[in-house]
């Protein structure tokens, strides 16, 4: 299977993790879908990455999607839990994450514009719910070392689950645009679940590259 990406995506990144954590084999084909001429609306008619090209040739879009679609076709470190209640609060923090990543994105778009077209409201908008979401990130995690923590009964206690990669990303992508947002102050605990993180394979190929 083929990935097209970006290396800056954190939706990419959250997916190239969940194919190295499972040990799928996979191809990277790196575009920019905000240059002229990129290629990407070939394989996703919305112009987004991350897009998975499967060996027959159809494609699968949408970060979540893919890692859902990733995580039943081998079962090597299953990120997702069985049991619906504990699937629901693991994919519920990925969601979280998400739209933290989503405002953190368009804040950094409109900050791209031009000085004088830029949006104030809009950028107040996007940054307060960037820090709701960190708050609510941070609260879900607690002192647990990992968000499923000690709920388990599916044998994922104590183990990472997508809710941990996919905060992992948006940590690591606010550390890439918005390095003066000291999060890791605001939530030592984040930054401690980050730092562990980084510890892993996944995680230290797939850092940002500008």
């Amino acid at each position: 299977m083929k990935l097209i990406t970006s290396l800056t995506s954190p939706y990419g990144r959250k997916v190239r993790v969940v194919l190295l954590e499972k040990k799928i084999p996979f191809q990277i084909r790196v575009e920019n879908p905000w240059l002229p001429g990129n290629a990407v609306t070939d394989f996703n008619p919305l112009g987004k990455v991350p897009v998975l090209v499967l060996e027959d040739g159809s494609s699968v879009f949408d970060s979540r999607v893919i890692v859902e679609y990733l995580d039943h076709v081998s079962p090597v470190a299953h990120l997702i839990p069985n049991e619906p209640k504990i699937r629901m609060m693991v994919r519920g923090v990925e969601a979280l994450a998400d739209g933290v990543t989503d405002a953190a994105v368009a804040a950094y778009l409109e900050r791209k514009r031009e000085a004088d077209k830029q949006s104030g409201d809009w950028l107040t908008l996007q940054e307060k719910t960037l820090f709701r979401g960190l708050e609510a990130l941070a609260e879900a995690l607690g002192e647990k070392p990992w968000f499923l923590g000690n709920g388990s009964g599916n044998g994922n206690g104590n183990s990472m689950t997508l809710a941990d990669v996919a905060c992992g990303c948006t940590l690591g992508y606010l550390d890439l645009r918005f390095p003066e947002i000291d999060w890791r102050t605001a939530h030592p605990n984040l930054a401690k679940l980050f730092e562990k993180l980084m510890t892993r394979t996944s995680f230290q190929e797939t850092v940002p590259v500008v």
